[in-house]
């Protein structure tokens, strides 16, 4: 009897960003140093033209979300709009201009991965893209939608959420403004994604915690840059 070949499972590398730009990414190397990637995200408090630069350089596509930082300059590309709630809502624009895939909650499926997106940190002082858990909360309902098709056509809820903040106890900062949200937990219990990518918290020190593992997902600091492999689900 022929023995049928296993092959090995699809994976996909995928280049995380957020708050800092790289000078190993905003350099004449990037697309020799990042050539096996497939697919970039971008968790937040980073300037939209720097997405367009990594875009156009490696020609891969680019899904993000924002951060707290860096918005009031989204009003300058488009003058008639006059608050942040009106730039991120028009999306065709962000999309048009940058090259890239705006996340923020809604869902997406981007090189084979099922993804979904929350911007935003914890609200310390009543800024632009701040929440409170309750609020934060009330952004999950509206991905439910987009989760329970996944579900049911594609046997899972999601491979990779893509936050700003951390979830809390995990990566996360005794004050306020980087303390991490407890609905992620819950969230991460109950839809299973393979990742959680999230940024806010720089990391200055390189043995600091940069992955961890809560339940059956892996947690990942983004900041600056990291690679990540994910398998593509068949």
């Amino acid at each position: 009897m022929r023995k049928h070949k296993s092959h090995p499972p699809k994976t996909v590398k995928v280049l995380c960003v957020s708050d800092h730009i790289d000078p190993l990414i905003y350099s004449n190397g990037i697309k020799e140093r990042f050539k096996s990637v497939g697919l970039v995200l971008g968790a937040g408090d980073l300037e939209l033209p720097y997405y367009g630069y990594i875009v156009s350089s490696l020609n891969k596509p680019l899904g993000f979300v924002f951060g707290n930082h860096n918005l009031k300059r989204i009003s300058f590309y488009r003058k008639e709009y006059k608050s942040f709630q009106a730039d991120v809502s028009n999306t065709s624009f962000l999309e048009r201009s940058f090259g890239s895939t705006y996340l923020g909650d809604r869902t997406a499926k981007m090189s084979g991965l099922l993804l979904a997106g929350l911007g935003g940190s914890m609200r310390y002082n009543k800024g632009m893209n701040q929440f409170s858990e309750f609020q934060m909360a009330m952004k999950i309902l509206k991905l439910l939608p987009g989760l329970l098709v996944n579900r049911i056509f594609r046997g899972r809820w999601l491979d990779i959420l893509l936050t700003h903040a951390p979830p809390a106890g995990i990566h996360d900062r005794e004050d306020q403004c980087h303390r991490g949200f407890k609905v992620f937990l819950l969230f991460m219990k109950l839809f299973k994604p393979a990742y959680l990518v999230h940024g806010h918290v720089h990391l200055y020190d390189l043995n600091a915690t940069r992955k961890s593992t809560y339940r059956t997902t892996t947690v990942v600091n983004a900041y600056e840059h990291i690679v990540i492999e994910v398998e593509v689900p068949r």
